[in-house]
């Protein structure tokens, strides 16, 4: 049965192998990869071991790939494993008829039409007609070694050039165009090269198959860069310029205590040969459009945490939210993201040149977690906004951690955005307060000790009373809004505190507990109340509590958790409202509940009523 090779390589793509393998064996992680107990041998200590694309047993040599897995582990031959993992995969497999197979020999011969083309521009390079091309590299700083690694070379400046040249082998334009190698007219016919004149590059998929060419223009025509078009074996959503060498670089067997290259998606093809000739062997870069989810899945098969390098300029950092968005969709506790935001007017390359690989490898290890840099890359521009312009901010932050499927990483990142959100507006409000001049009409918080403090499981009690607190007196949630944000609540509490602020940004939270409990089963949430029933199956300690006890009580378990922080809120709050004298009641009425939550503090830390 003859298959598409590049159905097949799509289909392993879309498969993850550490979720094929880990339903049948118990995977832990190890570094970059994972380890098992070997299915096809006994043993008590893990010798097997899972990676990108393979996997490899040390005690036994068993080794194979996705397909000879299932092959392997449920007797299988060829076409019905690839036939159970299409499946599941949502693909169809390719039917084995003369139609197929001479597919099939038609791709092979265009992989044949792009070699020969690749001979003829690496061999024009280094002949007078190239000199341009080469002065150009060796200007840019690379090595006639790094430019014969990567296979640069030089398409003349004459139109026919490169037909004239591969005529003798017996390669028609048609074929050239088949292959993306020359233009073609409303009918398919060829109708001219497509790149002459140009610095030459070949785009490889991630086994090292040649699959297409980009090309530099030299001098002031446009467009600079072009890459090929669509072909058989080419599709730009799918491939990254330098795959082949940064992945077998990060997962190339290593000594003990040998840190991996850090997988880095910079902006272009000079880029990327600039940071591999400089050591960082990692560098990879998508085909000139933005980062695609098919792209996104191919990083995170090779790292769980890929670098992604932008320009600091406006432009770059629009880039850097654009592939946010992209990413965050995929987003899964097990792989994430870092971004890499360069100094203004550098790029990798001139970086590389200018600074030196030192500082360049320095700046790729300060790179910041997506999560960390998120809000800043959203909220840019956005100064002295007033209510309008917070609340868009705010929609559009919880509009973005909603775009995360996984449940409870989504909340953590509607958290953290939030506690960014409040605490970047509270110090703007805090700063017109000081304005006023004068000291607080409060005393100093230096009264009180920071002796009272909670251990780890007094902890999580104080948060599951606290959540079950905003449970019966939901319309309490939005003033205790930005202080619910900041709870390092543990993974199963989580989920509740991003509906309860899902549903608060909605403008739509229910304000009775039994309407709330109505909505969360109406709506498939009711779950999220689970962990916060005591073993004993006990809830509130004491029964229902009055709003306004409610309120004191929260802030007090609030003030127990962030003594110093709260402190400080509230006399700034307090100096705030002295200042200002808008006589707002409900403003009075929550200020005034943290003053008594505060003077407990003072009073003494947690007693075991409250527990």
């Amino acid at each position: 049965m003859a298959i598409d090779s590049n159905f097949l390589d799509e289909l392993r793509a879309r498969t993850p192998i550490t979720s094929v393998i880990g339903r049948r064996v118990k995977l832990a992680r190890s570094g970059r990869n994972w380890k098992g107990c070997c299915p096809f041998h006994g043993e008590k200590t893990p010798s097997f071991y899972v990676y990108d694309d393979h996997f490899h047993c040390f005690g036994c040599g068993v080794h194979g790939d996705v397909i000879s897995f299932v092959m392997q582990m449920e007797g299988k031959n060829f076409p019905e494993a690839v036939e159970e993992l299409s499946t599941a995969a949502g693909m169809e497999v390719p039917r084995d008829t003369r139609a197929t197979r001479e597919e099939v020999a038609h791709v092979r011969s265009l992989e044949d039409v792009l070699e020969a083309a690749q001979a003829v521009w690496s061999a024009a390079l280094y002949k007078p007609e190239g000199r341009a091309g080469l002065d150009y590299l060796l200007g840019r700083g690379l090595t006639r070694e790094t430019i014969t690694a990567f296979g640069l070379g030089w398409a003349s400046a004459g139109r026919g050039h490169l037909v004239e040249a591969l005529a003798p082998q017996g390669i028609t334009p048609e074929q050239m165009a088949q292959a993306g190698l020359m233009r073609v007219d409303e009918d398919g016919r060829p109708k001219g090269e497509l790149f002459w004149g140009r610095v030459t590059f070949p785009i490889r998929d991630r086994k090292g198959r040649l699959v297409s060419f980009g090309g530099r223009i030299l001098g002031d025509g446009q467009p600079k860069y072009l890459n090929g078009p669509e072909t058989p074996l080419f599709s730009k959503r799918r491939l990254l310029f330098g795959l082949d060498r940064a992945r077998a670089a990060v997962r190339a067997p290593r000594p003990k205590g040998v840190v991996a290259p850090d997988l880095i998606v910079v902006e272009g093809y000079m880029d990327v040969i600039a940071l591999h000739q400089a050591g960082f062997t990692g560098a990879v870069a998508p085909l000139g459009t933005a980062l695609t989810p098919e792209q996104m899945e191919v990083l995170w098969q090779v790292d769980r945490a890929p670098i992604l390098c932008f320009d600091g300029d406006g432009a770059g950092r629009r880039a850097a939210v654009k592939a946010a968005e992209t990413g965050l969709p995929l987003l899964a506790p097990e792989h994430t993201l870092r971004i890499c935001l360069l100094p203004d007017g550098e790029d990798p390359d001139s970086l590389v040149r200018q600074r030196g690989a030192a500082f360049v490898a320095e700046f790729f290890a300060g790179a910041s977690p997506l999560s960390s840099v998120l809000f800043d890359l959203l909220a840019a521009g956005v100064t002295n906004p007033g209510p309008e312009e917070r609340a868009a901010l705010r929609r559009r932050l919880t509009d973005v951690a909603a775009l995360i499927p996984d449940k409870a990483l989504a909340s953590e990142y509607r958290a953290t955005l939030l506690d960014r959100f409040f605490a970047t507006f509270r110090q703007q409000g805090r700063g017109k307060a000081k304005s006023g001049g004068g000291k607080s009409a409060f005393a100093s918080p230096g009264a009180v000790q920071d002796s009272h403090t909670v251990n780890l499981d007094q902890t999580q009690e104080l948060q599951r009373l606290m959540l079950l607190l905003l449970v019966e007196h939901p319309q309490l949630v939005a003033e205790m809004e930005e202080a619910l944000c900041r709870l390092d609540l543990p993974v199963d509490f989580a989920p509740l505190r991003g509906v309860l602020l899902d549903l608060s940004a909605d403008g739509c939270l229910p304000q009775t507990e039994d309407d709330l409990r109505a909505w969360l089963k109406a709506h498939g949430q009711e779950a999220t109340l689970a962990p916060l029933m005591r073993v004993d199956g006990a809830g509130l300690s004491h029964g229902d509590v009055e709003i306004v006890a409610a309120r004191t009580r929260w802030w007090h378990f609030y003030g127990l958790l962030y003594r110093d922080h709260f402190i400080r809120e509230v006399m700034d709050d307090a100096a705030r409202f002295c200042l200002e004298k808008t006589g707002d009641t409900s403003q009075w009425q929550r200020l005034q509940a943290r003053l008594e939550a505060m003077e407990r503090l003072r009073r003494g830390g947690l007693d075991e009523a409250d527990i």
